[in-house]
């Protein structure tokens, strides 16, 4: 069977901050996120294009489509294309914009898709379907905080994303369930049941330090959990910044 997406090899560098390093043979193609470029080689041209360059973004009217989505939700309708232009091997980089873990996902081994938080997407090889989808469940809608809006990646091909802190990998089972704070959900794979559940009872939702709602995830499927994300490491920042004494 044809692959769709581009086969390219990369190498993830750093610990704490990382950078993903890709090498394209020539001919080959990324698309990237606008600003997450670290570096790139001779012979690496890149341009700004309305949407992924996907199938499903074939035709005027699909890339409008795809452009209206993000447009709604407050990203850019432009995705950046790196492309190999020259004789041989050449490599492009890109770098995490706050501490964390940049997760490589071989789509073709997930089923074709992966959910994941609005701004977890780096870069994924020429051929990935990069969309906007809203979970359609009112619970996860009206409460689910970063999981009301989410992306949609959708291929054959390398895809990578950036989660913060530390990130966990689960393997649920037919049936089995995890509960994980509505912030720290960072990915799920296609078959996982997502939805939104309230945090306890009264005395713990008031008293109880981990907010109101839960996402809840029903397997079978793989889950990414992030230790710290990027809302919970601004808020602990941001108490602890000196206050002036006028």
């Amino acid at each position: 069977m044809a692959r769709h997406s581009h086969e390219v090899d990369y190498q993830i560098l750093g610990d704490d901050m990382q950078a993903v390093e890709i090498e394209l043979d020539p001919g080959e193609a990324v698309v990237a996120e606008a600003g997450a470029l670290n570096f790139m080689e001779d012979g690496i041209v890149f341009e700004a294009r309305m949407g992924d360059g996907s199938q499903a973004e074939q035709g005027l009217l699909g890339k409008l489509v795809s452009a209206g989505k993000r447009a709604l939700t407050g990203e850019s309708v432009f995705m950046t294309h790196f492309t190999n232009r020259g004789p041989g091997r050449s490599r492009v980089a890109f770098a995490a914009p706050y501490p964390g873990k940049i997760v490589p996902l071989d789509l073709s081994e997930l089923g074709g898709e992966v959910i994941c938080q609005k701004d977890a997407f780096l870069c994924a090889a020429l051929g990935t379907e990069v969309s906007i989808t809203f979970n359609r469940r009112l619970g996860a809608g009206l409460f689910g905080g970063e999981g009301f809006i989410l992306q949609a990646l959708r291929g054959d091909g390398l895809a990578f994303i950036h989660v913060g802190g530390t990130v966990i990998q689960r393997d649920l089972a037919e049936g089995q369930m995890l509960r994980v704070d509505t912030g720290c959900l960072a990915a799920f794979t296609r078959g996982v049941d997502y939805n939104i559940q309230q945090a306890g009872g009264l005395k713990s939702m008031v008293f109880g330090g981990e907010g109101l709602f839960l996402a809840t995830l029903r397997g079978p499927g793989r889950v990414w959990i992030q230790s710290m994300p990027f809302a919970g490491m601004m808020e602990r920042i941001l108490a602890n910044m000196p206050r002036d004494r006028d």
